[in-house]
């Protein structure tokens, strides 16, 4: 196994999420969801296949990229997204075309049924998936019907009773309205909006039992808590919080900042620093919507001081310095922070004659702030102006909103971890440089057998000699132990 993979393999965390292969080039070549990212996505360098195109496969990976979900059933619904999206070739080719599912919801019909298809078709109905996992689909939707009851055909008059007495299906009596309504909320789960729903559901508790309809009241309540237990009873995590349907918010973005398209390169920066010391930048990249890691970058900051916004300036100087002329430009540029981030940032590009698009990400209200003169997209209810800038809120369960926290997140996480090394390796080096006798390769050899330096400080005189011989150890075990 290449050495870039095994370090990009120790970096998985054991949570829920997408997975995604990209060859030399950088393309995306086979998506895949997991219950544990980490263990799923090492399991394919395991040497023992059951068959003869996984390491295929597995021989064209050179990139590792993945984004972590709340549950699985997120997943599910993530990984045929990004399916339909870039049809990658080892999905096809590793499975057959036959296993791939959609859901359907016969919309035209008064009483929609849904059931599973290998193909769509034109009639109007509402598609759901490529689904790669038949198993999957079936065990979410075997939970979610008992929870809002549906039929799998067309409704007939004289249908039996029986997976109404069961819970599967609804009440013979049942009307037209409260049948569709239950559709309209199984379809907020197919779309990603779980968030909404719990909302929707929140609401109609408290109208229900504000009118004192007790009963229709403590229908919806289990309905609530089912929904809010969705993700440990089918698969495990918590509720999905975004709208998975990512295009979509590409595309809204677009449509906020006024670009001509779909932004496909996004760059995003954060600073991180403790009191001003050990300050680090890093910059993320996401292409089409997904973590790009191979094109990850950070900057050890040279600027003094805990000032942010000239850090800022410092990071985006460095990014666009005639040296990385090679690296891809981007479409957008986001800059984590408010007003004086954005500033800064659009100050410096300016100086170097940088004309890409740049926003500024709040955290606070999450709110995306721009300048007022590059504010030329549609503005939503929620925008308003402050002085030069204009700042625009969201609903919480909007997707652009989700798509830019996630790259938010990712540009945060990178900084911190880059921060967190910087800091641990100044303080190795500082507690051991004032000790006569221990030079730079002394000390690299110390830490290197004890792990740190304060694995180097707690030693004993007799292990430190292993290492460094008797009279050296004396020397550092008086000089550690005063």
């Amino acid at each position: 196994m290449k050495p870039s993979l095994k370090d990009q393999l120790k970096q998985l965390p054991a949570k829920p999420g997408v997975y995604f292969f990209r060859d030399a080039t950088g393309k995306i070549i086979y998506i895949g969801k997991a219950s544990l990212l980490k263990r799923r996505v090492t399991s394919y360098f395991q040497k023992n296949h059951r068959d003869s195109k996984t390491p295929i496969l597995v021989s064209n990976i050179a990139v590792i990229d993945w984004i972590e979900t709340g549950s699985e059933i997120e997943a599910l619904f993530l990984e045929a997204e990004f399916i339909k999206r870039h049809k990658p070739l080892y999905n096809i080719e590793l499975r057959d075309d036959k296993n791939f599912v959609y859901i359907k919801v016969a919309l035209t019909e008064d009483y929609p049924y849904i059931m599973l298809v290998r193909r769509p078709s034109d009639d109007k109905s509402k598609y759901f998936g490529p689904f790669i996992s038949g198993y999957q689909v079936r065990q979410a939707l075997r939970y979610m019907r008992k929870i809002f009851p549906y039929y799998t055909r067309p409704k007939q008059t004289n249908s039996s009773k029986l997976e109404y007495q069961i819970g599967v299906a609804p009440a013979p009596e049942i009307s037209r309205e409260a049948y569709r309504q239950g559709i309209h909320k199984l379809m907020l789960i197919f779309e990603g909006k779980t968030a909404t729903l719990v909302k929707e559901l929140e609401k109609e508790m408290k109208r229900l039992a504000k009118s004192k309809d007790y009963e229709a009241a403590a229908a919806v309540r289990n309905q609530y808590l089912a929904i809010k237990a969705l993700g440990s009873k089918i698969v495990f995590g918590k509720d999905e919080t975004f709208d998975l349907t990512l295009d979509k918010a590409l595309f809204e973005l677009a449509e906020l900042l006024g670009l001509k398209r779909t932004p496909r390169r996004i760059e995003c920066y954060d600073i991180s620093n403790f009191a001003g010391g050990d300050a680090v930048s890093s910059m993320i990249v996401f292409t089409d919507g997904v973590p790009d890691q191979k094109e990850y970058r950070h900057f050890k900051m040279r600027t003094k001081g805990p000032n942010d916004f000239a850090m800022m300036a410092e990071t985006l100087q460095r990014r666009f310095a005639p040296r990385n002329s090679k690296w891809p430009k981007p479409d957008l540029i986001i800059v984590d922070g408010g007003k004086g981030q954005l500033g800064a940032a659009r100050q410096q590009l300016a100086a170097d004659g940088i004309t890409i698009p740049v926003v500024g990400l709040a955290k606070r209200y999450e709110t995306i702030v721009q300048h007022s003169d590059d504010s030329k997209g549609k503005r939503s209810a929620l925008s308003r102006e402050e002085g030069e800038f204009v700042l625009t809120n969201f609903e919480s369960s909007s997707p652009l909103l989700h798509l830019l926290q996630r790259i938010r997140d990712e540009a945060h996480r990178f900084a911190v971890s880059y921060h967190t090394l910087v800091r641990k390796k100044r303080t190795n080096k500082s507690l051991l440089e004032d000790i006569p006798g221990v030079g730079q390769v002394t000390r690299k050899k110390l830490i290197r057998h004890f792990g740190s330096a304060r694995g180097v400080m707690g030693a004993s005189e007799k292990e430190l000699a292993e290492v460094v011989g008797p009279s050296l150890a004396k020397k550092l075990s008086e000089q550690t132990k005063e």
